[in-house]
């Protein structure tokens, strides 16, 4: 059985994000407390000095490439079986961590591989718990409630086919099942979704938290909006896509879902 002292948030920062606080705090304030790291490929006196404020170990990644790389480095600094990839920019209910223990207990210690919650976004400082994108990810991710359902390849392959509904700062990966240095890293905006796609050949369950645990934040600076200004994740997206259809079918599904991810662009 999983415990506190079993698992590790790792808050990946960036740079000198004004958010990067209010998320250590969220972390900090879970109401079953496990090891907090703050990792950074790019040091600077601001992370050094929040991480000081609230007592938190830093490490730093010598060798920045993309998103993947940074993750791959967090994580594998972490001691802990259960590993979550914070993103500098969201916030955790306080009842996060204790939910993802229950959800990975309901099963043997291998039998996990990744648990995710549902979320909610926050949109230049709004709230936004319910919108046509949340509703169409939330029955994308119905199946994975089901332990009947949540341990089969088709069906994990089946519903990403259809785009990554997976929130990937709302993700719990059990490193004692999965091994180090799992993140794709091949890719610059989508390497959470390949790496879903590339576990979705494992033996073993996707385990989905039908609550919004996480505030997941959009605004105008963010790296989702850059990469979408820039048109980096469409192109990603169908090379994924061609990896789980035929390219002509590939091309039809990314113009549907490439068209509703730019909808989180909010310059």
């Amino acid at each position: 059985m999983f415990t506190p002292e079993d698992h590790t948030f790792v808050v990946c920062a960036y740079k000198e994000n004004p958010f990067l606080s209010e998320t250590i705090e969220s972390v900090l304030a879970q109401t079953v407390h496990s090891e907090i790291i703050v990792s950074t490929s790019t040091p600077c006196d601001y992370i050094t000095s929040i991480c000081k404020q609230h007592n938190v170990l830093l490490v730093v990644n010598p060798l920045p490439h993309y998103a993947g790389d940074d993750w791959n480095y967090g994580y594998d600094s972490a001691d802990t079986p259960l590993v979550t990839i914070v993103h500098q920019d969201d916030i955790y209910d306080p009842s996060f961590l204790s939910e993802v223990l229950a959800a990975y207990n309901l099963f043997s210690e291998s039998e996990t591989l990744i648990s995710f919650s549902d979320y909610y976004e926050i949109r230049n400082g709004s709230i936004c718990r319910d919108s046509t994108l949340l509703r169409i990810k939330r029955l994308m991710n119905a199946p994975f409630k089901t332990s009947f359902l949540n341990g089969m390849g088709t069906i994990k392959r089946t519903v990403l086919r259809f785009g990554c509904p997976i929130c990937c700062p709302a993700v719990t990966l059990n490193k004692g099942r999965l091994g180090s240095s799992i993140f794709d890293t091949s890719l610059k905006d989508s390497c959470d979704y390949k790496t879903w796609v590339n576990l979705s050949f494992k033996r073993g369950r996707f385990v989905y938290i039908d609550k919004q645990l996480v505030g997941h934040r959009i605004y105008s600076e963010s790296a989702t909006s850059n990469n979408l200004r820039e048109n980096i994740r469409t192109g990603e997206t169908l090379a994924i896509l061609e990896m789980l259809w035929p390219k002509p079918i590939a091309r039809l599904v990314n113009r549907f879902y490439s068209h509703s991810e730019k909808l989180n662009d909010v310059s």
